[in-house]
């Protein structure tokens, strides 16, 4: 085969071809003696595998599983030891290469877990604050408010700010996190608590108490604090919940394209890691 033979079927230019060989994401090729490439199916089904890595874990894992694939016997390998041939140290090194390439698929699929549960929690928080909306008053800031930086006393019988209210220490409590955490959410943008304008205490109100139990279902999740702010701000200027929600279904339809990818990415690499007799 020649390069335009590789390139024709998807739809790309002899050099893209000629570059993936020389970033490794299919084989070397062979070459005549006037210095023309000879690629064959093995390099097809490379070069296949590579494509359909890329929807499925990105441009930069598929490049290391290819790599990874592709990697020669050390020079320095153990084919020295007692009853160690070089036969023998060389498909250990194949199996190393394996093993590197199966475990980049594997933080693929463990991250493409960690996304549906994330995006999991976010769908139970948003449920909550739909199913509580018609129940939020549509003032929740008291007007005429202060600006201490005081915290509140501590909770306890004949402490409650009243029902609709909180003070921090009451919403840790309910969350079962610190009252330092509550204020490290503050800071990040993720809650705006409203102030006692006689104490200048901080008190918390229902949509604060739900923007709190979002981010407390995120971090458990292992999302970073500027993504909760940004999913945070997004439900407080969603313009209402049914973009909310269409933007929590397309979340959801990516990931589903991308475990559908993932499928179709290990197809053609099945078949590829076939054809270098790199099986089990």
């Amino acid at each position: 085969m020649r390069p335009s033979d590789l390139a024709r079927e998807h739809g790309l230019s002899t050099q893209a071809v000629r570059n993936y060989e020389r970033d490794g994401f299919i084989p070397a090729a062979e070459r005549t003696d006037s210095g023309y490439r000879i690629y064959t199916e093995v390099h097809a089904a490379a070069l296949r595998a590579f494509l359909a890595l890329v929807p499925a874990h990105g441009h930069s894992a598929a490049g290391q599983i290819m790599r990874a694939l592709h990697a020669d016997a050390p020079d320095n390998s153990p084919a020295a030891a007692p009853g160690n041939t070089p036969a023998d140290a060389f498909d250990d090194a194949l199996d190393d290469a394996l093993d590197d390439a199966l475990t980049i698929i594997d933080r693929g699929h463990h991250q493409l877990l960690r996304d549906r549960e994330t995006l999991d929690a976010v769908r139970r928080a948003v449920d909550h604050l739909m199913a509580e909306a018609g129940t939020t008053p549509a003032t929740d800031r008291p007007t005429g408010v202060g600006r201490s930086t005081g915290d509140g006393p501590p909770t306890g019988p004949g402490r409650s700010t009243g029902a609709d209210r909180r003070t921090i220490g009451e919403l840790a409590h309910r969350l079962q996190v610190t009252p330092a955490t509550l204020r490290a959410w503050e800071n990040a943008g993720i809650l705006t608590p409203a102030r006692d304008p006689l104490t200048g205490y901080r008190l918390y109100r229902a949509t604060d108490v739900r923007d709190a139990e979002l981010a407390h279902l995120l971090r458990r999740g292992g999302y970073p604090l500027d993504h909760i702010a940004t999913a945070v701000r997004q439900i407080r200027t969603a313009g209402g919940t049914d973009t909310l929600s269409d933007a929590l279904d397309d979340w959801r339809r990516r990931l589903t394209a991308r475990g559908l990818a993932m499928l179709d990415a290990a197809t053609h690499l099945s078949h590829y890691v076939s054809l270098l007799g790199r099986g089990p």
